[in-house]
């Protein structure tokens, strides 16, 4: 959607319908109610809008519609940007326990999934119904279905047209996202508004996303889908030990979507099969204490039997007698189990992307307010900025943090 600014002779005419608010937030996903909700509480008129039809829209189907909603070893080690030091204030000043504080004065029930990552027990709709619940006692005007068509600059503050009307603002907050899952509204809106107003974006990318495979790989992984294996994935310099799921187009599961951040088209993925397992000498042993035992039949019992017979097919490595294994053998096997590499084609893109890598560049923005350097009354906040969190609940935490340091700023 471009972003024009309104002709010169309207510029300055405030009509006699013109509303006016202290902060316009433009999106409606967690980074933009939270900030809403903060500033309502102190005393702001806020008013929070969004083309899409639902508040929350990627809050619902997020973790499988149960929402991973923070993680409680967030810190910002967890996190990727162009400048590392950027989301430090915010996620020291409002963290992961407060925002289950704000979850169980709610009474929405929460697990433990896996260790330090939170999901809500029942539905992501508790969430969303939770952020709009404390946006109205906050007193904020949520407008849904609702276009932002032109902003401008007006004095000490900011001028926008949206759904044909004018509006007044003290500041307008760009909560609007990243480009990841289009479908659910995404879109790059947030980008030409920093553009607009001289900001640099760096390059985006989709991140925590699946892997697709050339066509010569299709046939075998496919007959593979749907089964998943704990590995260890190693890409650039990241390395993640979760489930690995093939796919009908590849490969995903958090170990590949993990790598998919660290990925650059042409870069090899690296996986070991058995990283809990000291492969060669386990064979070493086996080959004394059990030299009659197959080498297929081993390895039929530490993976699933399907993967273990495509491995041997893949290797080339003849299915014989441990006793029949000579050292170099148990070496070669030990490395093709322990770093086995493939080049993805590619991913799958935006369409299923968790997140976008890259976003607007934070040497323009405070890391106290959100504010632009340049021009105050405009703020940036949640994952239309260059910070990404890795998968586990770490961007919706820089969403909350991100959004209460705005919100408490304004």
């Amino acid at each position: 959607m471009a972003l024009l600014e309104c002709p010169p002779n309207q510029q300055g005419k405030i009509g006699a319908d013109m509303k006016t608010y202290d902060v316009v937030i433009i999106g409606a996903g967690a980074a933009g109610l939270m900030c809403a909700l903060t500033a309502g509480y102190r005393g702001l008129r806020v008013r929070v809008v969004d083309h899409a039809n639902k508040a929350g829209k990627k809050i619902l189907m997020s973790g499988g519609g149960r929402c991973n909603f923070t993680n409680l070893a967030t810190t910002p080690a967890n996190f990727f940007s162009g400048n590392p030091h950027f989301p430090i204030s915010a996620l020291k000043r409002y963290t992961p326990h407060h925002f289950v504080e704000l979850i169980e004065r709610h009474g929405i029930e929460y697990v433990e999934k896996a260790p330090g990552q939170l999901f809500c027990a029942h539905s992501a709709k508790d969430v969303v119904a939770m952020l709009l619940t404390e946006c109205e006692w906050a007193g904020v005007e949520v407008s849904l279905s609702t276009a932002v068509k032109h902003i401008e600059r007006l004095g000490d503050g900011m001028q926008l047209e949206i759904d044909g009307a004018r509006v007044e603002a003290g500041a307008v907050v760009v909560a609007t996202g990243g480009l990841s899952i289009p479908t659910l509204g995404a879109s790059g809106l947030g980008y030409d508004l920093a553009r607009q107003f001289g900001l640099e974006v760096t390059e985006t990318r989709a991140a925590l996303v699946p892997f697709t495979v050339t066509s010569q790989w299709k046939t075998s992984l496919a007959a593979l889908a749907g089964l998943s294996c704990p590995v260890a994935a190693r890409c650039g310099d990241g390395q993640y030990q979760e489930p690995l799921l093939f796919t009908h187009r590849g490969l995903s599961g958090p170990a590949m979507l993990q790598a998919s951040s660290h990925w650059r088209p042409g870069i090899a993925v690296e996986i070991d099969w058995l990283p809990s397992i000291p492969v060669e000498e386990t064979l070493r042993k086996l080959r004394q204490e059990a030299p009659r035992r197959h080498l297929g039949t081993w390895l039929g019992e530490v993976l699933p039997k399907r993967l273990s017979q495509a491995l041997l097919q893949w290797q080339g490595w003849k299915d014989r007698p441990m006793a029949e294994l000579s050292n170099g053998d148990i070496q070669t096997i030990a490395q093709g189990l322990g770093a086995w590499q493939f080049k993805p084609a590619g991913t799958e893109g935006w369409r299923t992307a968790e997140v976008t890598m890259g976003g607007v560049d934070t040497d323009a923005i405070s890391s106290k307010t959100f504010a632009v350097n340049a021009l105050p009354q405009l703020y940036f906040i949640g994952e239309v900025l260059d910070v990404t969190g890795q998968l586990g609940g770490f961007n919706f935490q820089w969403a909350w943090a991100s959004g209460v340091a705005c919100g408490q700023s304004l």
